[in-house]
């Protein structure tokens, strides 16, 4: 199966995106400080004070397995942690968190569940759940269907800011592992495990080592603030000269994103091996190699650039695993696939 057969076709976003490009740009001024394509916004409010980064986002069809599990505080979390880790790939701190839940008819014993997820996803990661929508739309969702979004706000220095510039042929690449999918790629989960292969999410095929399918599908997306942390406490800032958030476009989509023109990351996924979720999906769904990694993050959710002379497995607790290096050429991203 493709990506496009379960009813997502990334091409099309992008190139409806790109037609949109100058009617973004302009209502920039010169207090914008990225480009197009960044994961998170710089804006700075005045000559010398800290960058302001925002994001926005949401889990995908991933509330529709909290429905089927009837389990509704992890997609919460996924929220938060997605939205701190898209700042945290250019250097951010958070600082405060605003979320927004549309449902058909508001369920009174759900939306504690989804706000308790949010707080929680925000105490672990220091910033404030500092106020949200709730909205009741019948007609526009169907019956007991949701859908959340998230917007958050964190701050960097100027020169602490990550943007890539600073990647040179000869770096390393390191993959930060995952819990699963994350909040990406679930349309084609969904079609190859729960439709194709006719799984329930209560079912524990033997490729999962006794999680349920349902388990599998709502691991919470791992946040990767307190990784990138400890590498600054023991090795300086200097040590991180790339980060990359694997989300929706996986490889292939996301790793261009912050690699300069001329260079090109070589990822190597021999190097790790993918979790059990993304080899069941695969082979349930006959789904070839380079559409799992346009797709899912494949058990890497941060990909990070270093200079030669950093070693991040001398950073206990983030289970760092070298998985390429940057070379010349003009590609940005090269599998082997």
């Amino acid at each position: 199966m493709k990506y496009a057969e379960s009813g997502v076709n990334i091409d099309a976003a992008t190139r409806a995106l790109a037609r949109s490009k100058e009617a973004v740009r302009s209502t920039w001024d010169s207090r914008v400080r990225n480009e197009l394509g960044a994961f998170g916004g710089l804006f700075q409010p005045a000559e010398g004070e800290p960058l302001l980064v925002a994001s926005v986002d949401g889990v995908g069809t991933k509330v529709m397995v909290a429905n089927m599990v009837g389990r509704y505080d992890t997609v919460g979390q996924d929220l938060v942690n997605h939205c701190v880790d898209d700042i945290l790939v250019q250097g951010a701190e958070p600082l405060f968190f605003l979320d927004y839940f549309a449902t058909s008819l508001l369920r009174e014993e759900v939306l504690p569940e989804i706000i308790a997820g949010f707080a929680q996803g925000c105490r672990e990661n220091g910033c404030a759940l500092l106020g949200g929508e709730t909205a009741e739309m019948p007609g526009v969702y169907g019956e007991g269907e949701f859908d959340l979004a998230g917007t958050i706000v964190g701050r960097v220095r100027e020169e602490d800011v990550i943007d890539g510039s600073g990647i040179t042929a000869g770096d390393r690449v390191w993959g930060l592992p995952s819990t699963g999918l994350h909040t990406n790629g679930y349309s084609l989960a969904r079609a190859v495990l729960l439709e194709k292969a006719g799984l329930k999410v209560t079912d524990k095929p033997d490729e999962l080592e006794g999680a349920s399918v349902g388990d599998a599908l709502l691991a919470v997306h791992r946040s990767y603030l307190s990784h990138l942390r400890a590498v600054w406490s023991v090795l300086g800032r200097s040590a991180v000269h790339g980060l990359v958030h694997i989300t929706g476009g996986g490889f292939y989509d996301n790793i261009p994103r912050v690699v300069p023109d001329g260079l090109c990351v070589n990822v190597d996924p021999s190097t790790w091996t993918p979790l059990p979720i993304f080899q069941l999906i695969g082979d349930k769904g006959g789904v070839a190699d380079s559409e799992m990694y346009r797709v899912f993050n494949m058990g890497i959710g941060m990909v990070v650039i270093t200079p030669p002379d950093v070693d991040l497995t001398k950073v206990e607790g983030i289970d760092a695993v070298e998985i390429g290096t940057v070379t010349q050429g003009s590609e940005k991203v090269r599998l082997p696939f």
